[in-house]
């Protein structure tokens, strides 16, 4: 990702609508589907500045990596913990055999060989372990965001199925999220594509939009994996070693 990108993460990610009410439908999630055991060992890939980690946690003992060496550093110092420099699908020095859930949570897009990062990210699951991705849907909804955010690709749900399927790994369960929001979503982008402001989407909006939209979007959480959604912004997978 551009630095700007980053560096706005760290300033909004604990008051923009879209970090908080995904941390909330994420922990509903996780809480009812994936139900890991007590005590769970846990990685994040990606965590960028470390505000999913907190979240995590409610589940078990937290590991993180991060390529990016600021965002590393603000991470370590929020969490106290040694955030460790490890890219994909490498993953040096990140133990195999040793995780309960490894999330990915809007990282694999970000890499050019998702088969071999996902394959890679299997052989660190524990028996019985499980992966939980996320990742920006919709090809045609590709723009200026998505190449400021150094994306790969945008997944249609077929896509990601088959990228499950091929790399060995058992698919328990796909779905689209971020859908109450999706049709203004459309909109506002197809906007700045047509005034030449496409890129820049993260802007914090004013407080009672944002207000509003957390809770338009954090009303998922109690809807997430038990009514299937429309399409959405986002895709989750829950996915498990054969």
């Amino acid at each position: 990702m551009e630095r700007e990108i980053f560096d706005r993460m760290a300033e909004l990610d604990q008051t923009h609508w879209w970090y908080t009410a995904r941390r909330r439908i994420l922990s509903a999630f996780i809480a009812r589907e994936i139900r890991p055991p007590a005590g769970a060992r846990i990685l994040e890939i990606g965590c960028a500045t470390g505000h999913n980690v907190p979240m995590l946690r409610r589940f078990g003992t937290v590991d993180a990596v991060e390529m990016d060496g600021e965002s590393r550093a603000i991470a370590s110092k929020r969490l106290g913990i040694d955030v460790r420099n490890a890219s994909l699908p490498e993953l040096v020095g990140v133990p195999e055999d040793h995780y309960d859930l490894v999330a990915l949570l809007d990282v694999i897009e970000h890499v050019g060989d998702d088969h071999a990062a996902l394959t890679a990210i299997a052989r660190r699951l524990r028996p019985g372990g499980r992966i939980l991705l996320t990742v920006p849907a919709h090809q045609w909804m590709w723009s200026g965001h998505d190449v400021l955010n150094h994306h790969h690709r945008r997944y249609s749900r077929k896509a990601l199925a088959a990228l499950v399927r091929d790399t060995g790994l058992k698919l328990d369960r796909i779905g689209y999220f971020n859908s109450i929001l999706f049709p203004l979503a459309v909109a506002a982008r197809m906007a700045r594509k047509l005034t030449g402001k496409d890129g820049k989407d993260d802007a914090l909006p004013a407080a009672p939009v944002n207000r509003l939209f957390a809770a338009l979007f954090g009303a998922e959480a109690y809807l997430l994996g038990r009514v299937p959604l429309p399409p959405g912004l986002s895709l989750v997978a829950v996915v498990s070693a054969t």
